[in-house]
């Protein structure tokens, strides 16, 4: 997906560093990622999260707050009220340029601003976080000695990430009187969704019960499992990706996924969601989404089936659907059936030599019913006219076996 670099103006005029990552398809909708205190817009999980968006045709612009990152302007100078202010600007930038976003996206404390943006954009659906605090004044707890110095002389020199940053006293003050829980229960029908580790060494998992305790429905909570506060790994940043894009799809208004006027019914497109991998995004009809990888082995990430697994599961489900529109139409006993299908190729020299083909798909079928040997023999002879099996055995080899009942 394409990554844009650009630049607008924050808060207080200052130019902000930002990226819009955008679908290689039809722009859908349009959100905004919001990056932890004292990170940045680059950080692997903001990386991860906006580009597995952008492959499902949401644009996501992710930003530097002012005097962070590649952003203009002083870090001192600026507070919690003034993070709220600049994704208010970004909203604006992005409603002129692209469309206004209907989703924001906040990690730590980057995720208790948008909740406070929130209630200033109306186009707003929805809201999600990551490891955010309850209270915005939890940041304090990494001042750590520095704190009595700040309040006592109005400024100091913090160590945060491995890099120096001076916090004045106004920044102690603002950060205090923002209240989340006020936020929230201003938030209409806006839907929420918290991402928490429970595990998180930095944000205490109590602060996503307080969140999620403070908040009205629409409401979902959904745990990260051993992540750290960063989401710095890349499955862990993947998984949260996807619980997003799927969760945030009950909310937002897409745009819906054209089809090409020409194309006839039922075109499958499949765009390519991870060119570092194998992931693949498959849209078929503009109505049903899914997706394909390959094993982590074979140098995926293991977030779908593989392609020979989509054929297996097509000839599964056909021969299926095929045995049930038999028995119903011949009105036989068969309650139920299960289908096993397994792939596998064998040597070229050996399918010449035994007359068998290189591919061969093995099926094995149960049918539960109170069904005679006569309508059992049937449905297997069924079985093997389902149209796919018809398909694929013009080059495979399909092997069909009678299971006991399941």
């Amino acid at each position: 997906m394409p990554s844009q670099k650009i630049t607008f103006p924050g808060h207080s005029g200052d130019m902000l560093a930002a990226r819009l990552d955008t679908p290689d398809g039809p722009l859908r909708a349009c959100a905004i990622f919001a990056h932890c205190f004292t990170c940045s817009k680059d950080i692997a999980a903001a990386r991860q999260i906006s580009g597995h968006l952008a492959a499902q045709g949401i644009a996501v612009l992710r930003f530097d707050f002012t005097g962070l990152g590649h952003s203009d302007g002083e870090f001192g100078n600026t507070d919690f009220s003034s993070n709220i202010e600049d994704l208010v600007a970004a909203a604006a930038f992005l409603e002129a340029e692209h469309g206004a976003p209907q989703l924001l996206i906040g990690h730590s404390l980057g995720g208790a601003a948008v909740i406070r943006a929130a209630t200033r954009l109306p186009l707003v659906r929805a809201v999600a976080t990551i490891g955010a605090p309850a209270d915005p004044a939890h940041v304090t707890n990494n001042f750590g000695a520095a704190l009595d110095k700040i309040r006592d002389q109005g400024a100091a020199e913090v160590s945060l990430g491995g890099r120096n940053f001076t916090i004045r006293k106004a920044f102690l003050d603002d950060i205090s009187g923002h209240d989340i829980a006020e936020a929230l229960g201003n938030f209409g029908k806006r839907a929420l969704l918290v991402l928490h580790a429970p595990l998180d060494a930095v944000v205490g998992i109590e602060n996503a019960a307080e969140i999620f305790l403070a908040a009205k429905h629409p409401k979902s909570f959904v745990t990260l499992d051993t992540a750290d506060h960063l989401v710095s790994q890349q499955a862990d940043a993947t998984y949260a990706a996807e619980v997003i894009s799927t969760w945030s799809r009950r909310y937002l208004a897409l745009a819906p996924c054209p089809v090409p006027e020409d194309a006839p019914e039922g075109v499958v497109r499949v765009r390519e969601a991870d060119a570092a991998g194998f992931l693949q995004d498959i849209i078929i009809n503009a109505r049903h989404e899914l997706r394909a990888d390959e094993p982590k082995d074979f140098g995926g990430t293991d977030l779908g089936p593989s392609p020979y697994q989509l054929v297996s599961a097509g000839l599964g489900a056909c021969t299926s659907m095929t045995m049930r529109m038999y028995a119903r139409r011949k009105k036989m006993p068969l309650e139920h059936v299960v289908v096993d299908v397994t792939h596998n190729k064998q040597h070229a020299d050996e399918a010449e030599k035994s007359g068998g083909k290189v591919d061969v798909f093995r099926r094995e079928i149960r049918m539960e019913g109170d069904l005679s040997a006569e309508d059992r023999a049937k449905l297997m002879e069924i079985a093997d006219k389902c149209p796919v099996h018809k398909t694929l055995h013009q080059s495979a080899e399909i092997v069909s076996v009678e299971m006991g009942g399941a």
